[in-house]
């Protein structure tokens, strides 16, 4: 028992920088005091002594602010940050060297018993506020952003943001992928002089990776169009005789893109600031 509140303490001073000494930690970390409780608990529900179990989970909600089910599954070093609001249902089961912030919800879609609740494997990390509901699974190393709602597995290394959930940052295996897509809609924004959608590796938003995808595929149809109009006119058609309206700062005036005052250290991708 004491090993493993001694990993327990160990695991906060590693993932949290204002932890100064052991004492504090042990007097003023409600995420640990309900971890503990909630061992207890447990062994109760075990054991069958339901409503003991429940008791203690309830003193311990009362005592912390955050309501873990007995019947929940925990692994080693969880540790839960800040803690106030954190609800974790009856057939959760968490992994090991698992970390979530307060506000979290580990909640059910259903009323019917049985697995409703979610499964987190090792090193999974929810921010703040999140709610991830259902029988799902986040696999090992997922992220899942603040204020999220994850209703869908999650891959391993991947990250999760938005309502619903969505995928922004695929597992490392696909990373030479991603970076060949990367610079070649950095060439794309180059030639027109402007990164339309913000689509880059610091603004990793769904919608305007979408939008980078459609503004790609029209790139290229716009070279097809003009490969075929080369074509037609060596052999002595009439087409294409009129440049297409070449796209400016000002098509976008009314889009909320605000251009950007440019210098000689700017990048033609940093031609556009996107106000959102």
């Amino acid at each position: 028992m004491f090993a493993r509140i001694k990993e327990d303490i160990a695991s906060v001073f590693h993932r949290d920088p204002a932890a100064r000494t052991t004492f504090e930690v042990l007097s003023n970390y409600p995420g640990l005091h309900a971890i503990w409780f909630h061992r207890l608990s447990h062994k109760l529900w075990r054991r069958n002594w339901k409503w003991l179990a429940r008791s203690v989970s309830t003193f311990s909600r009362w005592l912390t602010g955050i309501e873990i089910h007995p019947g929940a599954k925990l692994g080693r070093r969880f540790f839960i940050d800040h803690g106030m609001g954190v609800v974790i249902g009856e057939t959760a089961e968490i992994g090991d060297d698992v970390t979530i912030y307060h506000g979290v919800t580990l909640g059910g879609t259903t009323w019917k018993a049985g697995k409703r609740h979610p499964t987190l494997k090792d090193n999974v990390v929810i921010g703040a506020g999140a709610k991830v509901l259902g029988p799902i699974v986040l696999h090992e190393g997922a992220k899942v952003g603040s204020n999220s709602v994850v209703v869908k597995d999650v891959p391993a290394g991947a990250t999760a943001v938005g309502i619903p959930g969505r995928i922004i940052q695929a597992p490392q295996a696909n990373a030479e992928s991603q970076a060949a897509n990367q610079q070649r809609r950095s060439q794309i924004a180059q030639k027109f002089g402007f990164d339309a959608y913000a689509v880059s590796a610091d603004n990793p938003d769904p919608v305007a990776n979408a939008m980078g995808v459609m503004l790609e595929h029209v790139h290229i149809m716009d070279k097809k169009v003009e490969e075929m109009c080369t074509a037609i006119q060596a052999m002595g058609g009439n087409v294409c005789t009129k440049s297409l309206h070449s796209l400016t700062v000002e098509d976008f005036a009314d889009t909320g893109l605000k251009p950007k005052v440019k210098d000689s250290k700017d990048s033609p991708d940093d031609a556009f600031d996107p106000k959102i």
